[in-house]
């Protein structure tokens, strides 16, 4: 094979549609549109538009939430674990951790922890640290001479962490309280002194005309 010889899967790649270029190629002029109406216009979306009537998504019923603090966990089962010692890929003499089942392929990634099911069969003694199991799961565990300790589960969101924490909104530091201030003195009103009367101006006395 030469690099020339290179080519993706067939269908892969597909031509992109070109549109008014003439009547010859069956897209020319309305470009497959039609013509005249709403649905030839420009800017114009009719998703769930029923003409007027009540839509579909508004008559049917709603129920239930989506819970955000819900936590996405990997379930393993216990004839999937005793696959991975089969095939040497999980060492029964080792705890298996989380991090383990990842190494050892039976886990793609590590999300917010792991729970261990009942179907299968385990025949080794396996010492499990995981998020959570099953009451079958523990018990066949323990039948076949293992132990299996629950870590804790990492909150997802920050919201959930300080919730699983505990930790609610604390109160602002309380602010130092201003001084007291000393009590005004009290200034006893002066009583307005009395006003005495002014001096009557004795008359001008008239000149006699000689």
């Amino acid at each position: 094979m030469n690099l020339n010889q290179i080519t993706d899967n067939s269908g892969a790649r597909t031509d992109r549609k070109r549109v008014g270029r003439g009547i010859a190629s069956g897209t020319g002029k309305t470009c497959g549109r039609g013509v005249k109406g709403q649905k030839s216009r420009t800017g114009v979306a009719i998703k769930g538009f029923e003409g007027g009537q009540m839509p579909l998504y508004q008559r049917l019923p709603k129920r239930g939430f989506v819970n955000i603090f819900a936590k996405d966990l990997n379930e393993v089962n216990l004839g999937r674990l005793q696959q991975a010692v089969d095939a040497k890929k999980l060492d029964p003499k080792k705890p298996v951790t989380e991090q383990a089942l990842v190494d050892a392929g039976i886990n793609r990634r590590l999300l917010d922890g792991t729970r261990i099911l009942a179907k299968g069969e385990i025949k080794v003694k396996l010492e499990l640290h995981v998020s959570g199991a099953s009451k079958s799961a523990v018990a066949a565990i323990e039948k076949a001479g293992g132990k299996i300790t629950f870590i804790e589960v990492k909150p997802t969101t920050p919201k959930a962490e300080k919730r699983l924490s505990g930790e609610e909104k604390k109160p602002a530091a309380d602010k130092k309280a201003p001084a007291e201030k000393a009590p005004a003195k009290k200034v006893e009103a002066k009583e307005p002194a009395e006003k005495k009367p002014a001096p009557k101006k004795a008359p001008a006395k008239k000149e006699d005309k000689e």
